[in-house]
Protein backbone atom coordinates (compact mmCIF):
# COMPACT_ATOMS: atom_id res chain seq x y z
CA UNK A 1 0.00 0.00 0.00
CA UNK A 2 1.15 3.90 -0.99
CA UNK A 3 1.42 6.46 1.49
CA UNK A 4 -1.34 8.44 -0.48
CA UNK A 5 -3.94 5.26 -0.70
CA UNK A 6 -3.53 4.93 3.05
CA UNK A 7 -4.24 8.39 3.68
CA UNK A 8 -6.85 8.82 1.33
CA UNK A 9 -8.57 5.86 3.16
CA UNK A 10 -7.88 7.51 6.58
CA UNK A 11 -9.74 10.88 5.40
CA UNK A 12 -12.76 8.91 4.35
CA UNK A 13 -13.15 7.19 7.34
CA UNK A 14 -12.67 10.31 9.80
CA UNK A 15 -14.59 12.16 7.85
CA UNK A 16 -17.63 9.51 7.79
CA UNK A 17 -18.44 9.55 11.60
CA UNK A 18 -22.69 8.49 10.24
CA UNK A 19 -21.03 5.30 8.90
CA UNK A 20 -19.12 4.27 11.46
CA UNK A 21 -20.82 5.45 14.66
CA UNK A 22 -18.55 2.37 16.71
CA UNK A 23 -17.29 4.04 20.16
CA UNK A 24 -14.44 3.21 19.51
CA UNK A 25 -12.20 1.20 16.56
CA UNK A 26 -9.76 -1.20 16.20
CA UNK A 27 -6.96 -0.34 13.42
CA UNK A 28 -5.51 -3.73 12.45
CA UNK A 29 -2.64 -4.33 10.19
CA UNK A 30 -2.41 -7.47 8.46
CA UNK A 31 -0.33 -8.96 5.68
CA UNK A 32 1.51 -11.09 4.53
CA UNK A 33 4.17 -9.89 7.16
CA UNK A 34 2.64 -6.26 8.51
CA UNK A 35 6.22 -5.35 10.28
CA UNK A 36 8.37 -5.58 6.77
CA UNK A 37 6.48 -2.47 6.60
CA UNK A 38 7.13 -0.67 9.64
CA UNK A 39 8.09 2.95 8.46
CA UNK A 40 4.41 2.97 6.42
CA UNK A 41 2.75 1.88 9.49
CA UNK A 42 4.46 4.11 11.65
CA UNK A 43 3.64 7.50 9.32
CA UNK A 44 0.10 6.24 8.86
CA UNK A 45 -0.49 6.08 12.82
CA UNK A 46 0.88 9.09 13.14
CA UNK A 47 -1.19 10.65 10.94
CA UNK A 48 -4.46 8.82 12.64
CA UNK A 49 -3.34 10.12 15.82
CA UNK A 50 -3.29 13.55 14.50
CA UNK A 51 -6.26 13.52 12.39
CA UNK A 52 -8.31 12.02 15.44
CA UNK A 53 -7.08 15.01 18.10
CA UNK A 54 -7.69 17.77 15.39
CA UNK A 55 -10.56 16.42 14.19
CA UNK A 56 -11.73 16.24 17.71
CA UNK A 57 -13.37 13.19 16.65
CA UNK A 58 -14.77 10.08 19.07
CA UNK A 59 -12.30 8.16 18.60
CA UNK A 60 -9.06 10.15 20.08
CA UNK A 61 -8.30 7.78 22.85
CA UNK A 62 -10.72 5.36 22.25
CA UNK A 63 -8.71 3.35 19.28
CA UNK A 64 -6.07 0.29 19.45
CA UNK A 65 -3.22 -0.61 16.67
CA UNK A 66 -3.40 -4.23 15.88
CA UNK A 67 -1.08 -6.54 14.48
CA UNK A 68 -0.56 -10.50 13.86
CA UNK A 69 2.52 -10.92 12.97
CA UNK A 70 5.07 -14.55 12.08
CA UNK A 71 7.50 -12.78 14.85
CA UNK A 72 10.31 -12.80 12.22
CA UNK A 73 11.38 -9.30 12.93
CA UNK A 74 9.68 -8.57 16.02
CA UNK A 75 12.76 -7.51 18.03
CA UNK A 76 13.80 -5.05 15.95
CA UNK A 77 14.95 -1.71 16.99
CA UNK A 78 12.27 -0.21 14.32
CA UNK A 79 9.49 -2.25 15.19
CA UNK A 80 10.64 -2.12 18.79
CA UNK A 81 10.88 1.61 19.17
CA UNK A 82 7.17 1.65 17.29
CA UNK A 83 5.77 -0.06 20.47
CA UNK A 84 7.49 1.72 22.56
CA UNK A 85 5.54 4.91 21.53
CA UNK A 86 2.00 3.09 20.95
CA UNK A 87 2.46 0.96 24.30
CA UNK A 88 -0.86 2.19 25.72
CA UNK A 89 -2.43 1.44 22.53
CA UNK A 90 -1.26 -1.26 20.76
CA UNK A 91 -1.79 -5.31 21.11
CA UNK A 92 0.58 -7.99 18.87
CA UNK A 93 -0.73 -11.40 18.59
CA UNK A 94 2.42 -13.38 17.76
CA UNK A 95 1.75 -16.83 15.61
CA UNK A 96 3.12 -19.60 17.05
CA UNK A 97 1.91 -22.42 16.30
CA UNK A 98 3.69 -25.31 18.71
CA UNK A 99 6.42 -27.29 18.67
CA UNK A 100 8.96 -26.97 16.39
CA UNK A 101 7.82 -29.80 14.32
CA UNK A 102 4.10 -28.39 13.96
CA UNK A 103 4.83 -24.69 13.15
CA UNK A 104 7.83 -26.31 10.82
CA UNK A 105 5.45 -28.07 8.79
CA UNK A 106 3.61 -24.96 7.24
CA UNK A 107 5.40 -21.68 8.58
CA UNK A 108 8.68 -21.49 6.27
CA UNK A 109 10.94 -19.37 4.74
CA UNK A 110 10.09 -18.95 0.85
CA UNK A 111 12.43 -20.39 -1.68
CA UNK A 112 14.79 -22.63 0.84
CA UNK A 113 11.85 -24.04 2.82
CA UNK A 114 13.87 -23.58 5.92
CA UNK A 115 11.24 -23.98 9.04
CA UNK A 116 10.80 -20.39 10.52
CA UNK A 117 10.28 -21.73 14.38
CA UNK A 118 13.36 -21.22 16.15
CA UNK A 119 13.80 -17.53 14.89
CA UNK A 120 10.21 -17.06 15.98
CA UNK A 121 10.54 -18.39 19.04
CA UNK A 122 13.22 -16.17 20.13
CA UNK A 123 10.82 -13.31 20.09
CA UNK A 124 8.61 -14.75 22.68
CA UNK A 125 10.25 -13.64 25.98
CA UNK A 126 10.39 -10.12 24.85
CA UNK A 127 6.82 -10.05 23.36
CA UNK A 128 5.10 -11.38 26.97
CA UNK A 129 7.45 -9.62 29.14
CA UNK A 130 6.08 -6.46 27.11
CA UNK A 131 2.21 -7.77 26.68
CA UNK A 132 1.65 -9.89 30.14
CA UNK A 133 -1.73 -11.53 28.57
CA UNK A 134 -1.12 -12.16 25.48
CA UNK A 135 -2.16 -15.39 23.47
CA UNK A 136 -1.47 -16.72 20.36
CA UNK A 137 -3.70 -18.34 17.60
CA UNK A 138 -3.37 -21.78 16.48
CA UNK A 139 -4.49 -23.50 13.31
CA UNK A 140 -4.84 -27.12 12.62
CA UNK A 141 -5.35 -29.10 10.08
CA UNK A 142 -5.48 -33.10 8.84
CA UNK A 143 -1.36 -33.02 8.39
CA UNK A 144 -0.91 -31.72 11.92
CA UNK A 145 -3.55 -32.97 13.92
CA UNK A 146 -1.13 -35.80 15.76
CA UNK A 147 0.70 -32.89 16.93
CA UNK A 148 -2.33 -30.77 19.24
CA UNK A 149 -2.02 -32.12 22.72
CA UNK A 150 2.01 -31.66 22.66
CA UNK A 151 1.88 -28.05 21.40
CA UNK A 152 -0.68 -26.78 23.49
CA UNK A 153 1.11 -27.77 26.17
CA UNK A 154 4.48 -26.78 24.42
CA UNK A 155 3.22 -23.06 23.95
CA UNK A 156 2.32 -23.17 27.96
CA UNK A 157 6.14 -24.40 28.84
CA UNK A 158 7.34 -20.66 26.87
CA UNK A 159 4.83 -18.91 29.13
CA UNK A 160 2.01 -18.53 26.76
CA UNK A 161 -1.15 -18.30 29.15
CA UNK A 162 -4.13 -18.02 26.51
CA UNK A 163 -4.27 -20.43 23.12
CA UNK A 164 -6.45 -19.55 21.31
CA UNK A 165 -6.66 -22.43 18.70
CA UNK A 166 -9.33 -23.95 15.72
CA UNK A 167 -9.71 -26.29 13.22
CA UNK A 168 -9.47 -24.64 9.65
CA UNK A 169 -13.12 -24.03 7.80
CA UNK A 170 -11.62 -25.36 4.90
CA UNK A 171 -12.73 -28.89 3.54
CA UNK A 172 -9.93 -30.54 3.84
CA UNK A 173 -10.47 -33.37 6.61
CA UNK A 174 -10.16 -37.11 6.36
CA UNK A 175 -11.38 -39.94 7.11
CA UNK A 176 -10.36 -40.57 10.69
CA UNK A 177 -9.45 -36.92 11.65
CA UNK A 178 -12.20 -36.59 13.97
CA UNK A 179 -11.05 -39.45 15.67
CA UNK A 180 -7.76 -38.79 16.25
CA UNK A 181 -8.64 -34.67 16.94
CA UNK A 182 -11.30 -36.48 19.92
CA UNK A 183 -7.53 -38.70 21.04
CA UNK A 184 -5.50 -35.73 20.77
CA UNK A 185 -8.00 -33.41 23.16
CA UNK A 186 -8.68 -36.43 25.65
CA UNK A 187 -5.04 -36.79 26.56
CA UNK A 188 -4.55 -32.89 26.35
CA UNK A 189 -7.65 -32.69 29.04
CA UNK A 190 -5.86 -35.32 31.32
CA UNK A 191 -2.53 -33.32 30.89
CA UNK A 192 -4.44 -30.04 31.93
CA UNK A 193 -6.16 -31.05 34.86
CA UNK A 194 -3.39 -33.71 36.37
CA UNK A 195 -1.03 -30.78 35.96
CA UNK A 196 -3.38 -28.44 37.53
CA UNK A 197 -2.80 -25.96 34.56
CA UNK A 198 -6.15 -24.90 34.42
CA UNK A 199 -5.78 -22.61 37.31
CA UNK A 200 -3.34 -20.24 34.98
CA UNK A 201 -4.01 -21.46 31.91
CA UNK A 202 -6.29 -21.88 29.80
CA UNK A 203 -7.03 -23.73 26.07
CA UNK A 204 -9.81 -21.78 23.74
CA UNK A 205 -10.79 -25.69 22.99
CA UNK A 206 -12.24 -26.24 25.72
CA UNK A 207 -15.40 -23.90 26.84
CA UNK A 208 -18.35 -24.21 29.33
CA UNK A 209 -20.74 -22.90 26.64
CA UNK A 210 -19.98 -25.39 23.83
CA UNK A 211 -21.91 -28.24 22.48
CA UNK A 212 -25.29 -27.26 23.52
CA UNK A 213 -29.02 -26.85 21.87
CA UNK A 214 -29.41 -23.32 20.53
CA UNK A 215 -32.39 -21.56 20.68
CA UNK A 216 -33.78 -19.59 18.21
CA UNK A 217 -33.37 -16.55 20.09
CA UNK A 218 -29.89 -16.62 19.57
CA UNK A 219 -29.49 -15.95 15.68
CA UNK A 220 -26.33 -13.60 15.13
CA UNK A 221 -23.86 -14.42 12.69
CA UNK A 222 -20.61 -16.26 14.07
CA UNK A 223 -18.05 -13.58 12.86
CA UNK A 224 -18.23 -9.52 11.98
CA UNK A 225 -18.13 -9.63 8.51
CA UNK A 226 -19.57 -6.64 6.78
CA UNK A 227 -18.88 -4.53 10.29
CA UNK A 228 -15.04 -4.78 9.95
CA UNK A 229 -14.27 -3.26 6.63
CA UNK A 230 -10.78 -4.05 5.09
CA UNK A 231 -8.53 -2.00 2.51
CA UNK A 232 -6.76 -3.26 0.06
CA UNK A 233 -3.20 -1.62 -1.26
CA UNK A 234 -5.23 -0.09 -4.35
CA UNK A 235 -7.88 1.47 -2.20
CA UNK A 236 -11.26 -1.04 -2.71
CA UNK A 237 -13.23 -1.81 0.30
CA UNK A 238 -14.05 -5.44 1.08
CA UNK A 239 -16.74 -6.45 3.79
CA UNK A 240 -13.41 -8.46 5.38
CA UNK A 241 -10.12 -9.15 4.41
CA UNK A 242 -11.28 -12.83 3.59
CA UNK A 243 -13.62 -11.58 0.64
CA UNK A 244 -10.17 -10.19 -1.42
CA UNK A 245 -8.59 -11.88 -4.29
CA UNK A 246 -6.04 -12.82 -2.50
CA UNK A 247 -7.67 -15.12 -0.20
CA UNK A 248 -10.51 -16.53 -2.55
CA UNK A 249 -9.62 -20.07 -4.45
CA UNK A 250 -12.47 -20.24 -6.48
CA UNK A 251 -14.50 -16.68 -6.51
CA UNK A 252 -14.57 -13.39 -7.54
CA UNK A 253 -13.65 -10.91 -4.78
CA UNK A 254 -16.55 -9.16 -3.41
CA UNK A 255 -15.47 -5.07 -3.69
CA UNK A 256 -18.20 -3.14 -1.33
CA UNK A 257 -16.49 0.51 -2.55
CA UNK A 258 -13.24 2.68 -2.63
CA UNK A 259 -11.95 5.61 -0.92
CA UNK A 260 -12.87 7.82 -4.28
CA UNK A 261 -16.71 6.57 -4.46
CA UNK A 262 -17.09 5.56 -0.66
CA UNK A 263 -19.28 2.81 0.52
CA UNK A 264 -21.95 0.98 -1.72
CA UNK A 265 -24.28 0.42 0.79
CA UNK A 266 -26.51 -2.17 -1.76
CA UNK A 267 -23.68 -3.99 -2.31
CA UNK A 268 -22.91 -4.33 1.77
CA UNK A 269 -26.76 -4.67 2.61
CA UNK A 270 -26.57 -8.62 2.27
CA UNK A 271 -23.64 -8.80 4.98
CA UNK A 272 -25.30 -6.42 7.54
CA UNK A 273 -28.62 -8.88 6.80
CA UNK A 274 -26.91 -11.89 8.13
CA UNK A 275 -27.43 -14.00 10.60
CA UNK A 276 -27.22 -17.82 11.66
CA UNK A 277 -31.18 -18.87 10.43
CA UNK A 278 -30.25 -17.68 7.12
CA UNK A 279 -27.81 -19.60 6.08
CA UNK A 280 -27.50 -22.42 8.11
CA UNK A 281 -29.05 -25.94 6.45
CA UNK A 282 -31.68 -27.53 8.53
CA UNK A 283 -29.32 -30.13 10.40
CA UNK A 284 -27.24 -27.19 12.06
CA UNK A 285 -30.57 -25.79 13.02
CA UNK A 286 -31.35 -28.81 14.85
CA UNK A 287 -28.42 -30.16 16.15
CA UNK A 288 -27.93 -30.93 19.69
CA UNK A 289 -24.63 -29.49 20.18
CA UNK A 290 -24.75 -26.57 17.82
CA UNK A 291 -23.78 -23.85 20.26
CA UNK A 292 -19.50 -23.11 19.76
CA UNK A 293 -19.99 -24.34 16.35
CA UNK A 294 -17.97 -21.66 13.67
CA UNK A 295 -18.07 -20.66 10.59
CA UNK A 296 -16.12 -18.30 7.97
CA UNK A 297 -18.26 -16.15 6.06
CA UNK A 298 -15.25 -15.94 3.30
CA UNK A 299 -14.99 -19.82 3.46
CA UNK A 300 -19.31 -20.08 3.02
CA UNK A 301 -19.08 -17.91 -0.01
CA UNK A 302 -15.93 -19.74 -1.56
CA UNK A 303 -17.01 -22.82 -1.04
CA UNK A 304 -21.07 -22.26 -2.39
CA UNK A 305 -22.42 -23.85 -5.09
CA UNK A 306 -23.19 -20.36 -6.64
CA UNK A 307 -22.25 -16.66 -5.99
CA UNK A 308 -24.09 -16.86 -2.65
CA UNK A 309 -22.76 -15.72 1.28
CA UNK A 310 -26.05 -17.52 2.46
CA UNK A 311 -24.87 -20.91 1.88
CA UNK A 312 -22.60 -22.09 5.11
CA UNK A 313 -20.11 -24.57 4.68
CA UNK A 314 -20.28 -27.31 7.45
CA UNK A 315 -17.15 -29.44 6.24
CA UNK A 316 -16.01 -28.57 9.93
CA UNK A 317 -19.15 -30.77 11.16
CA UNK A 318 -17.59 -33.84 12.62
CA UNK A 319 -14.77 -32.14 13.95
CA UNK A 320 -16.88 -29.84 15.96
CA UNK A 321 -18.71 -32.90 17.10
CA UNK A 322 -15.15 -34.26 18.13
CA UNK A 323 -14.29 -31.52 19.87
CA UNK A 324 -17.68 -31.31 22.06
CA UNK A 325 -16.78 -35.08 23.28
CA UNK A 326 -13.62 -33.98 24.36
CA UNK A 327 -14.77 -30.76 26.19
CA UNK A 328 -17.69 -33.14 27.94
CA UNK A 329 -14.65 -35.16 29.43
CA UNK A 330 -12.48 -32.41 30.28
CA UNK A 331 -15.39 -30.29 32.44
CA UNK A 332 -16.94 -33.48 34.26
CA UNK A 333 -13.04 -34.25 34.89
CA UNK A 334 -12.42 -31.36 35.75
CA UNK A 335 -15.62 -30.70 38.37
CA UNK A 336 -15.19 -34.16 39.88
CA UNK A 337 -11.98 -33.49 40.91
CA UNK A 338 -12.43 -30.37 42.42
CA UNK A 339 -15.40 -31.41 43.98
CA UNK A 340 -13.55 -34.53 45.68
CA UNK A 341 -10.68 -31.81 46.29
CA UNK A 342 -13.37 -29.54 48.16
CA UNK A 343 -14.68 -32.63 50.27
CA UNK A 344 -11.10 -33.55 51.27
CA UNK A 345 -10.43 -29.71 52.21
CA UNK A 346 -13.51 -29.99 54.30
CA UNK A 347 -12.68 -33.44 56.12
CA UNK A 348 -9.46 -32.72 56.67
CA UNK A 349 -10.75 -29.10 58.27
CA UNK A 350 -13.34 -31.21 60.51
CA UNK A 351 -10.48 -33.60 61.46
CA UNK A 352 -8.66 -30.06 62.57
CA UNK A 353 -11.28 -28.72 64.84
CA UNK A 354 -11.99 -31.51 66.88
CA UNK A 355 -8.25 -32.12 67.48
CA UNK A 356 -8.15 -28.56 68.32
CA UNK A 357 -11.95 -29.31 70.63
CA UNK A 358 -9.79 -32.24 72.71
CA UNK A 359 -6.90 -30.57 73.38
Amino acid sequence: MSWDIAKRAVDYILSHEDSFPEESIIWEFIGGEPFMEIDLIDKICDYLKMEMYRLNHHWFNSYRFSFSTNGINYTSPKVQAFIKKNMTHVSVGITIDGTRKKHDLNRIYKGSGKGSYDDVVKSIPLWLRQFENAATKVTISSEDLPFVKESVQHLYELGIHEVNINCVFEDVWKEGDDKILESQLLELADSIIENEWYKEYTCSFFSESIGKPMSDLDNDNWCGTGKMMSIDAAGNFYPCTRFAKYSLREKEPIVIGNINDGIDWNKLRPFIALNRKVQSPQKCLDCEVSSGCAWCQGENYDAAETNTIYQRSTAICKMHKARVRANNYYWNKLYRKLELEGLREEFESTKREVKQGIC
